[in-house]
């Protein structure tokens, strides 16, 4: 039996590839925009997965990247209107929500308007409301 020998292999050279050239056979199509006006109002309350889905082909991004501008959105208006925020959050030309601080009352004595019998109305701890105005943007709009 022989002995083989074993040749000492050459060093591989790296293939050198055009990066651009690449990047143009990876790059996806652009996706078509749809304009606003093309939409059609909703017959019934639209759901969250329609209105992600009107947004998306409206702006052109997908809809994974319209549910974290909400996402975000909404931690923003959290954050803002919470205990530690200022109180108030205004989404520019539509709506401002605002954190009202209700102060506690005492329990009283009333009359029931419908009978007219003397009622006692029970205490309420304090507490926090949101509450949300239109914007004039929005009141021409309906």
């Amino acid at each position: 039996m022989a002995k083989k020998t074993k040749k000492p292999t050459k060093a591989h050279a790296k293939k050198k590839t055009n990066v651009a050239a690449s990047a143009a056979k990876v790059a996806k199509p652009a996706k078509v925009v749809v304009p606003l006006s093309k939409i059609q109002p909703a017959g019934t309350p639209r759901t969250k997965s329609e209105i992600l889905g009107v947004l998306a082909e409206t702006t052109g991004l997908s809809k994974k990247d319209v549910s974290s501008v909400f996402a975000s959105l909404s931690d923003l208006i959290g954050k803002d209107v919470g205990k530690k925020g200022c109180g108030l959050f205004t989404v520019p030309g539509l709506l401002k929500i605002r954190r009202i601080n209700k102060p506690a009352t005492k329990a009283r004595k009333g009359i029931n308007p419908f009978t007219g019998e003397e009622t006692t109305f029970k205490a309420k701890p304090a507490r926090n409301v949101v509450k949300v105005r239109p914007l004039k943007a929005l009141k021409d709009m309906v």
